[in-house]
Formats: structure tokens, C-alpha cells, sequence
């Protein structure tokens, strides 16, 4: 009876002064040329570094580290899954990267908002520029169809200008003509008439000196 009460002393005693206590991490470990620790250490590699497993056993394994060497290492210090700081430390990389990224990204959205603003004004402008010119085409489409119009309507008066020309030309030949054949013909009158008159006086004067030889 007291040994049990000694015993039950002793396992409370225990599992009051126990501390619950955590691992710290391996920084490196050591490759040797044996499995055991009173072997030459050939090399030295880091927490996380993958290593080749050639002969596993127990208590040590023998590996073949990244540049081809061969040794024995601890098993327990040998893990399928890849170490959470290696996992978290690669992670806080990548973050860094996004991170510089990200950032970069947001200057580069900067500039392109600032690009887009300059071709928003460029845009108006060049729609206001646009406007002047569709109205400037339309005034001056308006004025090609008056200006064709015109020069249809000039092409008619000229046209009929040229045949009244030739027609009043034609018009005053005739009238020349006529005029002179009036001439002619009054011409020949006056003449006829001077000629009589001639003739008549001349006979009186004939007669009268016949009458005084008388």
C-alpha cells in the first residue's frame, strides 16, 4: 500500500514538473564517411536540401548529396515532405516578387491611365477637328453642286449667246445686203431722174433756139 502511494507520488510529481517543449530547427547536418558519429564528416548540407536516398536504415542512411558525393546521415533528420520553413521561406520570396511586382504593375497603371487621359483629350480634340471638317466638307459640297450648277447654266447661256450671235450676225448680213441693194436702187433712181431732166432741158434749150432762128 505505501509503495503504491510512493508511486502515485512520484507519477504526479513527474507530470507536474513536465514542460512541453518544441524542436528548433536544423541549420545543417553533417555527412559522414560511416554510419556513426565517430566517422569522418565529408560534407555539411543545409535544412531542406534534397539528398538522394541510397541505402536507408534505421538509425543512419546512406545518401548521395547534389554534387554526386556519398555519406551517411541520421534518418531522422530525413523527411518525404519538404521542411514548412523551407516551404515558408520560398513562399516569403515569391511574396516579395508579387509583392515588387504588384508594384510595378501599379506604376505601370498609372501610366496607362495617364496615356489613356492624354488620348481621351487627344480623342475630343481630334472629334472637334473631325466636326470642322465634315462641315467644311458639306458647306463645300454644297457649293461644288451650286458651282456645277452654274457653270451648267452658264454652258446653256453661252450656248444660246452663240447661236443668237450667229443669228444676229446672220440677221445684219441680211440687212446689209438689203440696204445696200436700196442704195443701189435709189442710187439708180436719182440717177434716172437727174438723166431725164438733163434729157428735158435739153431739149427746151433746143427748142427755144429754134424759135428765135425762126
Amino acid at each position: 500500500m505505501k509503495s503504491f502511494i510512493v508511486f502515485f507520488i512520484v507519477l504526479f510529481s513527474t507530470v507536474v514538473q513536465a514542460e512541453i517543449m518544441y524542436i528548433s530547427d536544423i541549420i545543417k547536418i553533417t555527412v559522414r564517411t560511416g554510419p556513426g558519429s565517430n566517422h569522418k564528416i565529408v560534407a555539411m548540407i543545409k535544412s531542406g536540401e534534397r539528398v538522394e536516398v541510397i541505402k536507408p536504415e534505421k538509425d543512419w542512411s546512406l545518401v548521395r548529396i547534389a554534387n554526386g558525393k556519398e555519406g551517411w546521415v541520421l534518418s531522422r533528420f530525413l523527411k518525404s515532405k519538404e521542411p514548412d520553413g523551407l516551404i515558408l521561406e520560398r513562399l516569403k520570396k515569391k511574396h516579395k516578387v508579387l509583392t515588387n511586382q504588384a508594384v510595378s504593375l501599379i506604376e505601370e497603371n498609372k501610366g496607362y491611365k495617364k496615356e489613356n487621359n492624354e488620348l481621351n483629350s487627344e480623342l475630343k480634340i481630334n472629334k472637334k477637328t473631325s466636326d470642322k471638317i465634315k462641315s467644311s466638307y458639306e458647306i463645300l459640297k454644297k457649293e461644288s453642286a451650286e458651282f456645277l450648277e452654274l457653270k451648267s447654266n452658264y454652258k446653256k447661256t453661252s450656248s444660246k449667246l452663240a447661236e443668237q450671235t450667229k443669228k444676229a450676225e446672220k440677221l445684219e448680213e441680211e440687212l446689209t445686203a438689203l440696204l445696200l441693194h436700196q442704195n443701189i436702187k435709189w442710187f439708180l433712181s436719182g440717177a434716172g431722174v437727174l438723166l431725164l431732166g438733163f434729157v428735158i432741158g435739153f431739149s427746151t434749150k433746143r427748142q427755144r433756139n429754134r424759135s428765135s432762128l425762126l
